[in-house]
């Protein structure tokens, strides 16, 4: 890989294998002003030649991954490190580049009002040569305590006043990208109509809900479903949940129901993994759900509330056995995903970029490699590891081996 390019050159990067309409081409790929370009109108009209040519060296061009739910990463939480948010989120925005994220979604859980209002004015909305930020996840408070998870039950409520709660709640909403709450939490379901109106993906999850419930809420408009099979009622033949939101015929028509699912070698077993795909492989979007322990080393971390220990890949609260959520980077939440079901690397790769961008109506600028999306690309091995990240057309990272 060569040097940094100015955004403003013409560079054409050869001898690659793009991940374009859903399978892998040889063709070469051309970026100018921070975006993907045709170069057709290059060469005719302009009669330009690049300014630099990189050579992969057969290596396979991908869009960057897009993380839908990451609660923060080494050593940054983002729901309880309010007095540092813009440090925290920075740090945690230049590390992504080096999993291959290039756009991502700060997740807060669960919080007491004072700290959205605390937080979400203060969220960044670009960090300078990191991942970018498409907004933030609020997964709660309005969730069921039965389904809680590690979520303060303290802090849980429910949405009894339409938008004016969320408002009260949350403070300004501009900063919001996707909202988690349990259907059955909602008394009005016209205030998913109003949120999705508002441009917020709301996404059903930490819920106790019948299929019907969730059908209700698809009907008003939710698209989304946060991380498949954890937090919700397990699959039962007569009443499916959640879950039976993948094959229902209550859907309306032209619309994805997607899914979040964590593919980390523990949150979500390999079979689960296989169920999921081929019984809706179109609404399958891998996300980390990632804690602050990601990206840190083995031993004892004292990160909010709770010392963590992290061991073998696997963070526990720590001196028990018990564990207390996803450590592993999207890079590695692609590889396992692809072992796991024997899909393709396309697929794989697509779970994690086009999907993702797909549901939150992105697919124009985030999520392909389509001429007038942005530069936001990975180059990877054939073993789908990262060998460098390029965000508007500048590299970010690369790697060292």
């Amino acid at each position: 890989m060569s040097q940094n390019c100015s955004p403003q050159q013409l560079i054409q990067f050869v001898n690659c294998r793009l991940v374009r309409n859903h399978q892998l081409i040889v063709d070469d790929l051309w970026v100018r002003d921070g975006k993907i370009i045709n170069p057709e109108p290059v060469f005719y009209d302009e009669r330009a030649t690049a300014n630099q040519r990189i050579d992969c060296g057969g290596a396979i061009i991908a869009p960057g991954y897009i993380d839908l739910q990451i609660n923060g990463g080494y050593g940054v939480d983002f729901s309880y490190d309010k007095d540092t948010i813009e440090a925290g989120v920075r740090k945690v925005a230049v590390s992504l580049v080096g999993s291959g994220v290039t756009s991502f979604c700060p997740t807060l859980v669960t919080s007491p009002n004072d700290s959205y209002h605390t937080i979400l004015p203060r969220m960044p909305r670009r960090i300078e040569g990191g991942a970018g930020i498409l907004g933030v996840h609020a997964e709660g408070p309005f969730i069921n305590p039965q389904k809680k998870g590690a979520h303060p039950a303290n802090c849980i409520q429910t949405i009894d006043n339409g938008m004016e709660t969320l408002r009260s709640t949350y403070g300004e909403l501009d900063r919001i990208k996707i909202i988690t709450l349990a259907p059955e939490q909602v008394s009005d379901a016209n205030v998913i109509d109003e949120l999705v109106r508002a441009g917020i993906t709301v996404s059903l999850g930490h819920s106790m809900a019948s299929l019907s419930d969730g059908e209700r809420a698809v009907r008003h408009g939710a698209t989304l479903i946060t991380h498949l099979f954890n937090a919700m009622l397990p699959f039962h033949h007569r009443d499916p949940g959640l879950v039976g939101l993948l094959t229902s015929d209550q859907i309306p028509p032209g619309r994805i129901v997607y899914f979040g699912i964590i593919a980390d070698g523990v949150h979500t077993h390999s079979a689960a993994l296989r169920i999921a795909y081929r019984t809706h492989p179109d609404g399958l979007i891998l996300v980390t759900d990632a804690i602050s322990a990601l990206g840190l080393e083995d031993g004892i971390h004292h990160i909010g509330q709770l010392p963590l220990e992290v061991k073998q890949g696997r963070a526990f609260i720590a001196g028990t056995d018990t564990l207390c959520g996803s450590i592993a980077p999207m890079d590695e939440c692609v590889r396992i995903f692809q072992r796991a079901t024997g899909c393709s690397k396309v697929f794989a790769i697509e779970a994690a970029t086009l999907h993702p961008a797909r549901c939150l109506g992105i697919e124009r600028e985030k999520g392909t490699l389509d001429f007038g999306s942005d530069a936001d690309f990975i180059v990877l091995n054939d073993d789908l590891q990262v060998l460098s990240t390029w965000i508007a057309g500048e590299r970010v990272y690369k790697s060292s081996n």
